[in-house]
């Protein structure tokens, strides 16, 4: 494997030696890093008993070097994800992480910026181009001095790195239009994690989903990422071979246990010296798999018991010995083998290091957080059919129904039961119709948990914004909603009282809209945040006094 501090082949750029012989690119301020997890044990803690523990990784150790792409398989239940989440420092509260995972023999803290980490999953605005999303997430996410032509270059950048020329002005798609796709939302989500050019780039399944064809794609865009002096790591669960051949190191995981670590090209010959040959014409790391994948044995057993005799060539050396016996076989040649042995040299070296890793300062103010949430939102509210243009449809209809109902109740003493109860219908009706904003407030706060993940704003920031940006809705509807409602009951004359009306009514609308927004940011699950949405809608709409009765 290459050596920590190679200098790096990079797009033409201004380079300075410094003291030590480090290589520093000077615009960016980027040193190479050196990725080492040295015996990581990560257990489980039941929720209702501390003494149930379930250990997902056991003591494994490694490294990961600039210029080199690493690929972490494993079968199901292996712990890759959890690895990947243990190296990102984003592990839940009822997980126990010993060991030490450092940057140059530097221990990484889980406020580390020079990581960057693409989940499985793509959340994003299907209203807003590509373009755009990728432009909004550099606001939020390069330096507050940067100016927008700066910002422009780094977007255009971006784009022609993941390939996404092509399709930079087309939508991404919601429930009401088509958009581009799932390969070119996954080299999005890997676009959008670039943009700040880190250190390190830890991706879970990044080809899930995908053709072998968008696969391909996928891993060799990511392959000129760890070319370009990064340090590039993602689990896989399915490899075709001209994928795998992509990759210059191979990590194979089963059961928390490292059963391989080392360049991917000497893994077949591991396991031939273990006993367990690769067939010819046979995928390695399908074969990989199957040494060490439990599911194989009930395969197996169903072939048996239906006297399928022609078992496939690759398990005739494993006919004879269960999955269990062929792992912990594996796993006990890879800690008696010289790589394991290489492995624990070379972590030793690199400790030796300590070079100090500069932190990437990304952080932007508050106040271009504020105004950058803001448009987004602005910009999908308009956009989303659903959102509110539906929902303003509805409320006007809605409008004209109460005031047929309530057809010139008019201001006398014998109106004043029948103006009350059409005051509680309009106001109660009104702020639970805030409700049918719910499932959509629910979808953006999907992008909200995943930008929060990558530590980019805070849950306040992302309220207000979407609160401001859905006013101008609330102004439409309190005025449309108010002037019929007004005018087809025939409340008491004057400018000033209808104004009152309407003022009144934008106040429990806007209370409600921003109630939804809290309750949504706090309550994940749909059903549960619509109840309580529910519950705070009729709050409001009972609080309501019955001075405002009395001057309408």
């Amino acid at each position: 494997m290459c050596t920590c501090m190679l200098p790096v082949i990079m797009a033409p750029t201004t380079m300075e030696l410094h003291d030590g012989g480090a290589i520093m690119e000077s615009d960016n301020n980027i040193r190479e890093v050196c990725l080492v997890w040295e015996n990581l044990e990560v257990e489980v803690v039941s929720s209702y008993s501390n003494e149930r523990r379930k250990k997902v990784l056991n003591g494994i150790s490694g490294y990961a070097e600039p210029n080199r792409i690493m690929a972490l398989i494993g079968p199901s239940g292996a712990g890759k994800s959890t690895f990947l989440d243990a190296l990102a420092g984003r592990l839940g509260g009822n997980v126990r992480i010993t060991g030490n995972v450092t940057l140059n023999g530097t221990k990484t803290t889980t406020s580390c910026r020079n990581i960057n980490y693409v989940t499985q999953e793509d959340y994003f605005l299907g209203t807003l181009t590509v373009r755009e999303t990728l432009t909004y997430a550099a606001h939020l996410r390069l330096a507050a001095n940067k100016s927008k032509d700066e910002i422009d270059k780094v977007v255009a950048k971006t784009l022609d790195e993941m390939g996404l020329e092509e399709c930079a002005e087309s939508r991404l798609g919601n429930w009401h239009s088509r958009g581009i796709s799932k390969g070119e939302k996954r080299r999005l989500s890997i676009g959008i994690e670039i943009l700040t050019q880190p250190h390190i780039l830890l991706l879970d399944e990044p080809t899930s989903g995908l053709d072998s064809a968008a696969a391909f794609f996928v891993i060799s865009s990511l392959t000129s990422i760890a070319h370009n002096g990064r340090i590039v790591l993602c689990s896989i669960h399915q490899l075709s071979s001209e994928v795998f051949n992509l990759f210059d190191d191979l990590v194979l995981l089963a059961a928390g246990e490292t059963v391989y670590f080392g360049e991917r090209t000497n893994a077949i010959k591991f396991f031939a010296d273990a006993g367990f040959p690769c067939p010819t014409r046979k995928n390695p790391p399908e074969h990989f798999l199957r040494c060490v994948s439990p599911e194989f044995d009930n395969v197996l057993s169903l072939m048996r018991s239906k006297n399928v005799n022609d078992t496939p060539s690759s398990w005739n050396s494993l006919v004879n010995m269960t999955t269990e016996e062929t792992k912990w076989n594996l796993i006990n040649s890879f800690k008696n083998s010289m790589h394991s042995a290489n492995v624990r040299e070379k972590i030793r070296e690199i400790k030796l290091r300590k070079e100090a890793v500069i932190e990437r300062a990304y952080d932007t103010s508050t106040l271009k957080q504020l105004c950058t949430l803001t448009h987004r939102s602005f910009l999908n509210m308009t956009r989303d059919i659903g959102y509110y243009w539906l929902r303003i449809l509805f409320y006007i209809l809605v409008s004209v129904c109460a005031g047929f109902l309530y057809l010139n109740v008019g201001t006398s003493n014998n109106a004043i039961l029948p103006r009350s109860k059409c005051d509680g219908f309009i106001y109660g009706f009104m702020t639970f119709l805030c409700i049918g904003g719910m499932p959509f407030f629910l979808e953006e706060l999907k992008v909200f948990e995943g930008e929060r993940f990558g530590r980019r704003y805070g849950e306040a920031i992302y309220v207000l914004s979407s609160f401001i940006s859905s006013l101008p809705f609330v102004v439409a509807i309190s005025l449309t909603s108010g002037t019929i409602l007004y005018h087809m009951v025939n409340f008491h004359p004057g400018f000033s009282h209808y104004c009152y009306f309407c003022i009144n009514l934008f106040c429990s609308i806007s209370v409600t809209e921003g109630s939804m927004l809290v309750v949504a940011a706090l309550v994940s699950n749909q059903l549960l945040a619509i109840v309580t949405a529910a519950g705070v809608s009729v709050s409001i709409s009972s609080s309501h006094s019955e001075q405002i009765t009395r001057l309408i």
